[in-house]
């Protein structure tokens, strides 16, 4: 399995193990599923009584994002003008890691204009985005972009595969 983490923070944001599509050249999508956490049963054994009121746990069954949830991924907001500031920053970092990390200036060009127009996307559709940070809550790390497919009810998450260092575990 690989583990994904941040460039910046070393968070850890994402594995292998949930099915990655690469989007664009510069992302990828992993598709998500909402997962219900159950309160713990307890079972003692006894019968209740037939004159007394059956006695129940209160039901804490919470339905969670399972990558939002694996990776401890932590909810954060933006505005538009925010966001833009942020993701300026945050594309000057992955630049200069791209470029001390020997890539040469052909691809690191190539990102620029890949990620240019991928911005562009999230931008056009920027209020149906949710947006999440690292564990660390780092707000110069990468934000995972969190959105639904078409039917309005999957999930999946947007992460910029350049902002990633893979490490086999």
């Amino acid at each position: 399995m690989i583990i994904f983490t941040d460039i910046v923070t070393g968070d850890e944001i994402i594995s292998d193990s949930f099915p990655m599509t690469e989007v664009d050249g510069v992302a990828y999508e992993i598709d998500c599923q909402m997962v219900t956490e159950n309160a713990v049963e307890v079972d003692i054994g006894a019968n209740a009584s037939a004159e007394e009121a059956e006695e129940g746990v209160e039901d804490t069954a919470i339905k969670v994002n399972n990558v939002i949830r694996s990776f401890r991924l932590q909810n954060t907001s933006f505005d538009k003008k925010q966001y833009l500031s942020y993701l300026k920053g945050y594309m000057k970092t992955v630049k200069k890691h791209l470029q001390e990390t020997g890539k040469s200036d052909e691809e690191v060009k190539d990102f620029e204009t890949k990620a240019g127009g991928f911005a562009k996307k999230i931008v056009t559709s920027f209020k149906d985005w949710e947006f999440y940070t690292g564990e660390s809550m780092n707000p110069d790390g990468m934000v995972v972009l969190l959105n639904y497919r078409e039917d309005g009810t999957t999930p999946y998450v947007v992460v910029w595969k350049h902002g990633l260092k893979g490490t086999k575990v």
